[in-house]
């Protein structure tokens, strides 16, 4: 497969400043989200907090990692392939790791909605913790694993070499495309499963416990963009088949397919999360607006603002 960028430089140029810039504003926001987590300890002890916290980091280490690659296929022709292959490793970590999360934040809203008395049993912030360590071990394992087969098929000066930084040059054994698609097959099966049933449950809960039109109406649509979101986090284990389909009819433009790939799968998604589960949710947009809005506050505000911080903090059970 022919790796090499073959844009002009204003097109690349471009390119670049968008996928750059879409980079900043997301990780902005993220940054945002985290510092207002930080600042407040009641989301400390709730395990959906925790576990979006998880997914926002996930998040602006994947951005941030994916954008510093895409520039470098672009800028840079010889990259070191140790650099190269730690990136590739923390890229596909994370990126491995986002189906996994929302999996789990999945279960997690389905017991808080479908199983309300054994939520505080069950999801308690020890175990929360436990789960966020499965998970990126889960997502690690395949990437390292790639690594060691480098390291076993090619001689120790490989790692020493320059070359373009892409996983397709790096990883060129078989074993690694055949693994690959092992893996991804495992990882959508299970994610998808695990997010039909839960959200068809949840669905269903929702729809049936809830007299208001208003409440019912907004868990569904918190269900679609849900939905949304996953399927184009999903899509990005399927970019290369349609990066194969399209290509031979739109040869010429074979460089724009995968910059539209990149963008529709790996950036897009991370967009939809702050809308999904800070923005939409009035406890933490709330929150929110108290440290980030323009408005200049008086002495009083400031000093009712305090006690109303110390009142919040409170220390978390670890049980479990």
């Amino acid at each position: 497969m022919n790796l090499t960028i073959k844009d002009a430089f204003e097109t690349a140029l471009v390119k670049n400043l968008v996928i750059v810039a879409m980079g900043i504003v997301i990780n902005c926001i993220n940054g945002i989200i985290i510092l207002t987590f930080f600042r407040n300890s009641v989301f400390h002890c709730e395990t959906r907090y925790i576990l979006y916290m998880n997914l926002v980091v996930n998040d602006m280490t994947m951005i941030f990692v994916s954008v510093t690659l895409h520039v470098l296929t672009h800028a840079i022709s010889a990259v070191n392939s140790s650099v190269c292959c730690t990136l590739i490793v923390i890229s596909s970590t994370t990126y491995m790791n986002t189906p996994i999360i929302l999996a789990g934040m999945a279960i997690e809203r389905y017991i808080a909605i479908c199983k309300p008395l054994h939520h505080t049993q069950i999801c308690t912030v020890r175990r929360t913790y436990v789960l966020i360590g499965l998970t990126w071990a889960v997502g690690f394992t395949p990437t390292i694993v790639d690594v060691f087969i480098v390291y076993a098929i090619e001689p120790t000066r490989f790692f020493s070499s320059v070359g373009l930084c892409h996983p397709l040059i790096i990883y060129i054994s078989q074993i690694y495309a055949q693994k690959t698609e092992v893996v991804q097959g495992l990882y959508m099966s299970f994610v998808w499963l695990t997010l039909f049933y839960t959200y068809l449950r949840v669905f269903l809960t929702a729809r049936a416990a809830t007299c208001d039109a208003a409440s019912a109406k907004k868990a569904q649509s918190t269900i679609l963009l849900h939905g949304a979101q996953l399927l184009l986090c999903m899509l990005s284990y399927i970019t290369p088949y349609i990066e194969m389909a399209l290509v031979p009819f739109f040869p010429v433009h074979r460089s724009t397919i995968m910059f539209l790939c990149y963008l529709i799968t790996m950036i897009l998604p991370r967009l939809l999360s702050p809308l999904i589960y800070s923005i939409r949710d009035q406890k933490f947009a709330k929150c929110m607006s108290q440290y980030y809005s323009c408005r200049v506050n008086t002495p009083k505000e400031h000093r009712k603002r305090r006690r109303m911080s110390s009142f919040s903090k409170k220390v978390c059970p670890l049980k479990g």
